[in-house]
């Protein structure tokens, strides 16, 4: 008979703890195995207790969720998934939360809902699930960029024009993405001679926080895409929650509304398939961790174009569903450990571009 996922609740509130219980009761696969008001005590009951999952709230007295975490993430890497408010000051939290090591999040308010049968009843549990499954290389800590620049010259960077004489490329991520984009995108210099489009999954507010942190970690620019923005060398937008994001002949990026696709709005198929319609060899598709097959049409409309595609490996992945479809559709021209990507699609860029620029790009190589 197959072990139950144990699972350890924490929380501040014991309405919102009771809640939860009840919510994961339902299902026969989970076991709560206990539960905690405040950070401390619950770093007390988690070291004996060894849990497969934690659902960790940020609010609450003598230790607050964001150090709890800090600790367990050094001490006894478990996978936790965090309760969060849908407010801009909770997505923020969530995401240096997500940055820190938790896999995923859920939404606070609908985890109050006594109804059950709502999309985040229901996703709590399979939330659940999907970390028990997690890798333990998810849990390294993040590495600081050291970053030299590749030392374009002005006049080279004024002249390049997506599709012709730079790539565009498109990272899509789900689960674990967060954590996966810092280790990425802050390695890109400055003058990084590509434009980086991101579809993450993830509601709206948060994709903005995301972004935001990125940007502040980043040294190009990284923006939370509006419809009309040029997509342009050294810069990277993010796909907002609940648009998708195509790129028209013109190099604007377009967001649109339409249903979602596989589920998810936005769609990272869909963000790839249109980048190599219009920008064909000169495409880049990158597919981070996450649940699920989105990212595999979107990489074989790459791979028939001529472009080019990476995939995050299996060990540094929080869940290897993505990645994994890809690799199995024979789709992924290299399978690197997330430490190796920027350095990768730095390599593919300048071999991309022109004689003076190639020298040096093998300067700093």
């Amino acid at each position: 008979m197959k072990d139950k996922i144990r699972a350890f609740v924490v929380d501040d509130s014991s309405f919102v703890v009771m809640s939860i219980i009840k919510k994961l009761q339902t299902d026969s696969e989970i076991e709560v195995i206990g539960s905690a008001h405040n950070g401390r005590e619950a770093l007390d009951k988690i070291r004996v207790l060894k849990p497969d999952v934690i659902t960790l709230d940020v609010i609450m007295p003598e230790m607050d969720g964001l150090t709890a975490l800090k600790h367990i993430m050094s001490e006894i890497p478990t996978p936790v998934i965090m309760l969060s408010a849908l407010t801009s000051e909770g997505a923020e939290t969530t995401i240096k939360a997500l940055e820190l090591g938790a896999v995923d999040f859920f939404l606070k308010p609908s985890a109050l809902r006594p109804t059950g049968g709502d999309e985040t009843g229901d996703n709590l549990i399979e939330k659940i699930k999907r970390a028990a499954k997690s890798k333990t290389g998810h849990f390294t800590i993040i590495k600081s960029p050291v970053i030299k620049q590749i030392g374009e010259t002005t006049s080279t960077k004024r002249s390049l024009r997506p599709g012709n004489d730079y790539p565009v490329i498109i990272i899509g991520s789900s689960t674990g993405g967060p954590r996966a984009l810092m280790q990425v995108i802050p390695f890109l210099p400055k003058d990084f001679p590509a434009a980086v489009l991101i579809v993450q999954h993830m509601p709206p507010l948060f994709t903005k926080s995301l972004a935001d942190r990125l940007n502040q970690a980043s040294q190009i620019p990284v923006a939370e895409a509006a419809d009309g923005n040029i997509v342009e060398a050294s810069h990277v937008f993010m796909a907002p929650g609940g648009y998708h994001m195509v790129v028209t002949k013109g190099n604007r990026i377009r967001l649109n509304q339409n249903p979602p696709v596989l589920g998810v709005r936005p769609c990272i198929d869909i963000t790839m398939k249109s980048v190599a319609d219009v920008y064909g060899a000169l495409s880049i598709g990158v597919v981070l961790t996450g649940m699920g097959t989105d990212g595999t049409l979107g990489t074989s409309s790459i791979k028939a174009t001529g472009g080019k595609t990476i995939v995050q490996n299996e060990v540094t992945c929080a869940v290897y569903g993505m990645p994994q479809s890809v690799v199995k559709a024979g789709l992924a021209d290299k399978v690197l450990h997330i430490d190796r990507i920027a350095n990768e699609l730095i390599q593919m860029c300048c071999s991309s571009l022109n004689n003076t620029v190639k020298e040096h790009c093998n300067e700093r190589n």
